[in-house]
């Protein structure tokens, strides 16, 4: 199979509550309009990018049941991230990996280091 544009990532799985974030050239300013001050920038090392992959999120522990009637489930649950795929994120680059993929450059970033989103959809309508 041979790999393009479109489907290039589709082999990479992002585990846990991980994204993995395509940067901006910018890190700047956000396509809105919010700019980050150069202190913030060099002093906390904040990044931003466009979420392209996220994990399924926070894995919930199974609980042991005793009941023997109950059929056994072997899928693990997870509690979902509040990150999206094509959300514009603005991460410190601190908690971040940098990986190179197919010669482009993504970082990977746990929730926690993530400090805002910005999403396309209209919340207010």
């Amino acid at each position: 199979m041979e790999l393009t544009s479109d489907n290039k990532l589709k082999k990479i799985i992002v585990v846990g509550d991980r994204v993995l974030v395509k940067p901006t050239k910018d890190p700047q300013k956000t396509d809105s309009g919010i700019y980050l001050p150069p202190g913030v920038q060099e002093k906390e090392k904040v990044q931003t990018g466009y979420i392209v992959k996220t994990g399924p999120g926070y894995a919930i522990p199974n609980v042991a049941e005793e009941e023997d009637w109950k059929p056994e489930e072997d899928k693990v649950k997870y509690v979902p991230l509040q990150a999206q795929e094509g959300d514009l994120a603005i991460f410190l680059q601190k908690g971040a990996f940098e990986v190179m993929y197919n010669k482009e450059k993504y970082f990977i970033v746990p929730q926690a280091s993530i400090l805002m989103l910005e999403r396309e959809e209209d919340l207010f309508e």
